[in-house]
């Protein structure tokens, strides 16, 4: 008999109390002090209404490092019954640890003062808390481990307050002459549209007895980094070509100057490609193999990054075979923010605890990424 893998506790964490649109600014912090020209319009067009960030918004300072939020995530899971004292396995996907090495999951792992157990941490951005999920399904699934914990978290703000743009923002005087914005549009432009969060699930080789879990169907990923250039980056800065120059390449000054460890965004490519590569191509191979039956859906779980894209990636479903109506859909973007390799958690926790699920229904989750254009999709069953 094939071992199958339940999911039987979701929590998240978030730092501090949700910001509004309105204080977002004040907490960030003003680049050159001129607030952006950029922010209202973005705003407008993603549809966010409050997020929440690691910032102490009376000290201005960091209230939370990414392994705090991680491991506040995974105490909550404590707090639901989860024994970390019989933890077989965990694995934690991040965009950004909070350094180079050690890993991140080593750092959450010493930071829970945990038993010596299998750690994994899984690099990139929004799937890597994807990946970690699906590392440990595989792990449970080969019978190599009973129980794991997979994580996503951000703490994207660290890289977003004003004073790190202080130096570009000098250097850019003769722009701002000219009547330019202080910072490149595509640095600015994920000022307004990112978030911090955790989120974290207990898998398990058996389902709950008195409560509902999810049996993981499975689990496809896919990239199109062969096909397409860079279009998400940071330590990094891109020619023209879409040649990508790593940190390592420039003086240290240059980090500064050209605010080289920002978030930049090709928002143009984006906009382009981000639907084609990341729904409607993969999807319609889903769909073509049998694996997915829109009909068969009654949950659909989108991962995107702005209200603009909503429609958008309804088309793309459509365009792909697979017409799942948006009164299925369930999104907490505009209430939670976008929360990178956290989303889908956080997206799941609110849906499991939400009282609205009911005995085999089917949930279908969609997660992109704009770094080189890779998704991911998992279809799980109500148990």
């Amino acid at each position: 008999m094939p071992q199958h893998v339940y999911i039987t506790h979701i929590s998240s964490f978030f730092p501090n109390d949700p910001v509004s649109n309105d204080d977002m600014e004040d907490i960030l912090g003003k680049i050159g002090g001129r607030p952006s020209r950029a922010r209202k319009l973005i705003l407008r067009s993603n549809k966010i209404k409050s997020r929440y960030y690691a910032i102490d918004p009376k000290t201005g300072k960091a209230s939370h490092s990414n392994t705090e939020l991680t491991a506040e995530a995974i105490r909550n899971l404590q707090r639901m019954g989860c024994n970390l004292d019989k933890l077989a396995l965990l694995a934690c996907g991040t965009t950004l640890p909070d350094q180079i090495m050690p890993n991140h999951a080593l750092m959450v792992q010493g930071a829970l003062q945990l038993h010596p157990c299998e750690v994994v941490a899984t690099s990139g951005i929004c799937l890597s808390g994807m990946m970690a999920l699906k590392y440990g399904y595989l792990s449970i699934k080969a019978q190599e481990t009973t129980n794991a914990i997979a994580t996503g978290s951000e703490n994207v703000s660290s890289l977003m307050r004003g004073h790190l743009f202080k130096e570009e923002s000098k250097t850019g005087e003769e722009q701002l002459k000219q009547n330019k914005n202080e910072i490149a549009f595509e640095k600015d432009f994920l000022r307004w549209m990112l978030s911090d969060g955790a989120g974290a699930v207990w898998m398990s080789d058996q389902p709950l007895c008195d409560g509902i879990s999810l049996r993981i169907d499975w689990i496809k990923q896919i990239s199109y980094a062969g096909e397409l250039p860079t279009c998400m980056y940071s330590g990094a800065d891109k020619e023209e070509s879409g040649k990508l120059n790593g940190w390592r390449t420039f003086l240290p000054k240059a980090w500064m100057d050209h605010s080289i460890f920002a978030i930049k965004q090709d928002v143009k490519l984006l906009n382009e490609k981000i639907i084609e590569y990341t729904i409607t191509k993969p999807l319609q191979t889903l769909v073509d193999d049998g694996q997915v039956e829109a009909d068969n859906i009654d949950w659909f779980l989108p991962h995107y990054s702005s209200g603009y894209f909503r429609d958008k990636v309804y088309d793309g479903i459509v365009a792909a075979g697979c017409d799942i109506p948006q009164e299925k859909w369930f999104s907490n973007l505009s209430s939670k923010g976008n929360t990178g390799s956290a989303s889908i958690y956080i997206i799941l926790e609110e849906l499991f605890h939400s009282g609205k699920l009911k005995k085999g229904e089917t949930l279908l989750c969609y997660i992109p990424e704009s770094g080189r254009f890779s998704t991911a999709f998992m279809q799980l069953t109500v148990v």
